[in-house]
């Protein structure tokens, strides 16, 4: 799924697309935003995949944005759902928007019933951003290259233990998938950060996780882990010679998903302006080339519709496993 180089068909389209969305319609001024500084609240810390994105997104925006600037405010914990909240009750003025992902906005209320807030009914989508991949990774010690000896080593051990940065996150559920689909009967051991998780693998003191490939990709290439597969459809140029996981298992895909999110209720033409904003940066070849090199990822773009109906599918997808293992995050 991910692309890089040349710029292929999906972001030509893109670019078109951005074009064609800031043109005006008949009859309808276009809308004054943003008018004066926008906040972009991320629900995870300094220095992860999301901030990293955030900032690039943030750099592009100004020349988009009548020289308006996005400021980055980092609120992890909760899962998402501290800035999730936020935002939720933010005005709907297009002056506070989220960067937003799977855990806080759609699947936090199965994870966490105490939500204060609906993911279903609490945001307004605006536009679909990136995807990222996963890789499965294990630790280089492990008498295991590909997916065929790792089912079968974990079918042998039957009590492997796997890691992951906590309940709910994209990881978890994609290991939890693969353990369901191929019947293996391995141990969840929860770490506060993707780094104690990457940590603990290079150790092997656990013997598998689902990282982003950019997070990966520096103990690939040092020889610290080995990479069994990836969790996009098709392969990954950064690391060479990985298969996706969907030749073991079919149709199977996984991403690390962000998008721009605000709060109810913002009125159609903020909505709309916002909309080509976002693409029109996404479309910027230096937030290309940190989506697709750096982060081995995919720049998506898109209408706040076909982002709604991305979220409302990442839901229906992933909350039957969630109810299945009687997982929760409190």
């Amino acid at each position: 799924m991910t692309k890089a180089g040349v710029i292929g068909r999906r972001e030509a389209g893109l670019l078109a697309m951005g074009a064609a969305l800031g043109l005006p319609r008949a009859g309808r001024a276009q809308a004054a935003w943003p008018d004066r500084p926008v906040r972009l609240i991320v629900p995870f810390g300094a220095g992860g995949a999301a901030d990293t994105l955030s900032r690039t997104i943030a750099n592009a925006f100004p020349p988009h944005a009548g020289g308006q600037t996005l400021v980055v405010e980092n609120r992890g914990g909760a899962g998402g759902t501290i800035a999730g909240a936020a935002v939720a009750q933010a005005r709907p003025d297009g002056t506070m928007l989220m960067m937003a992902d799977l855990s806080a906005n759609a699947i936090a209320r199965e994870l966490q019933p105490s939500t204060p807030y609906d993911p279903a009914t609490a945001f307004t989508p605006i536009c679909h951003l990136v995807n990222l991949p996963l890789a499965l990774v294990v630790p280089a010690s492990l008498p295991v290259n590909d997916v065929a000896g790792f089912v079968a080593l974990a079918r042998q051990r039957g009590d492997m233990p796997y890691a992951h940065p906590g309940i709910g996150y994209i990881g978890h559920l994609a290991q939890e998938f693969m353990n369901r689909e191929l019947g293996l009967k391995m141990t969840p051991v929860p770490y506060r950060s993707g780094a104690e998780v990457a940590r603990s693998i290079i150790a092997a003191e656990t013997q598998s996780t689902f990282m982003t490939v950019s997070t990966s990709l520096p103990f690939i290439r040092e020889g610290k882990v080995k990479a069994l597969a990836v969790t996009s459809r098709a392969p990954v140029a950064q690391v060479p010679g990985v298969p996706p996981l969907a030749a073991t298992l079919p149709g199977f895909e996984a991403m690390v998903w962000h998008g721009i999110l605000g709060p109810a209720g913002l009125p159609a033409e903020i909505v709309a302006a916002a909309n080509r904003v976002f693409n029109a940066v996404a479309a910027e070849p230096a937030v290309r080339e940190a989506v697709q090199t750096r982060q081995a990822g995919e720049v998506v773009g898109g209408t706040p519709e076909q982002f709604g109906a991305f979220i409302q599918a990442e839901s229906a997808r992933w909350t039957p496993l969630i109810r299945a293992l009687g997982l929760r995050a409190e």
